[in-house]
């Protein structure tokens, strides 16, 4: 994940960052970290903007744009943060034009900065395996974050969820009968996804000796809790991550790892690019693809190292 820039804020007398934002929530359904991420950027740009002579978005054209990511590429910025800014300007303008905030949208023929293809961190089968059986065993005490911690680990690899859609998840949102699972992705999207016999029982021992031991009046309906009794958190998740992969000696890992681990197990295993984009909750096949490059990179890497005229 990026992180947002910090810039100082820009006064927006027209009130349109207000408006875009609100755009962004209601109508985009984006996330409330995407949303101060664009705003960041847009005030960035106005504040550069002015330090030009313009005094308004309505003033910004295309040089002025230009300038702005060029100015970037100077302060070496990451590729995905000038790539970010970019959209950012595009769906700003482009949403200013329609609404008759602006005449023009001096986005239309700005160039697309590409972020850095970079491949995921994904842990081999093995070492997926050590790590959900050590987190079954350590279970085996009956502490209820344990039992907890277990029941998380095995639903990240299971399902390939995202970490937020994991801890947004209610009891309502799971059956363990068909064992599935119904999440809420980017923009509000919600799809099914299914799990196998080692997530449902790690499951049902948290829901069944777990869960009740730490639910209070504030639990809710959540899935996962904390051991106050509130609905789990990811900082919490990325922790249990980071302990469990210390105990059983792999690789330290956040827990997204378990997202790219299950897409390049489930790809490696036989199932196709439009399943995987599914159970992913990818918008964009182009997205999963990039999880064949990792399966490529490790048959390369095996036959590199077995074959004797490799």
């Amino acid at each position: 994940m990026h992180r947002v820039s910090e810039v100082p804020a820009v006064a927006d007398r027209s009130g349109s960052l207000d408006a875009f934002s609100a755009h962004l929530r209601a109508q985009r359904g984006l996330s409330e970290h995407t949303v101060r991420a664009y705003r960041g950027d847009l005030e960035d740009l106005l504040s550069f903007a002015r330090a030009q002579g313009a005094s308004t978005f309505a003033d910004i054209d295309l040089p002025t744009l230009r300038a702005w990511l060029a100015q970037m590429a100077n302060r070496s910025l990451s590729r995905s943060t000038m790539a970010r800014r970019g959209a950012a300007s595009r769906t700003f303008f482009g949403w200013a034009q329609r609404t008759g905030r602006v005449a023009t949208d001096p986005t239309i023929r700005l160039a697309s900065a590409r972020p850095a293809q970079t491949l995921p961190t994904v842990l081999g089968v093995h070492s997926a395996a050590t790590l959900m059986d050590v987190s079954r065993v350590r279970a085996d005490d009956g502490d209820p974050i344990h039992l907890r911690d277990w029941a998380v680990l095995e639903m990240l690899y299971a399902t390939g969820a995202r970490v937020g859609e994991l801890v947004g998840a209610d009891i309502d949102n799971l059956d363990l009968e068909t064992r599935s699972i119904r999440l809420m992705g980017k923009g509000s999207k919600e799809r099914m996804v299914p799990f196998g016999v080692p997530a449902a029982r790690a499951v049902s021992q948290w829901l069944v000796a777990g869960r009740p031991a730490l639910a209070t009046a504030e639990s809710g309906a959540a899935i996962f809790l904390g051991r106050r009794g509130r609905r789990a958190n990811q900082r919490q998740v990325r922790a249990v991550a980071h302990d469990v992969a210390a105990v059983a000696g792999v690789d330290d890992i956040a827990p997204h790892a378990l997202r790219h681990s299950a897409a390049t197990h489930l790809l490696q295993g036989g199932s196709d690019l439009r399943s995987v984009q599914e159970v992913l909750g990818h918008a964009s096949l182009a997205t999963t693809q990039r999880y064949t490059h990792v399966s490529a990179e490790r048959l390369r890497a095996s036959y590199q190292q077995a074959h004797p005229r490799a």
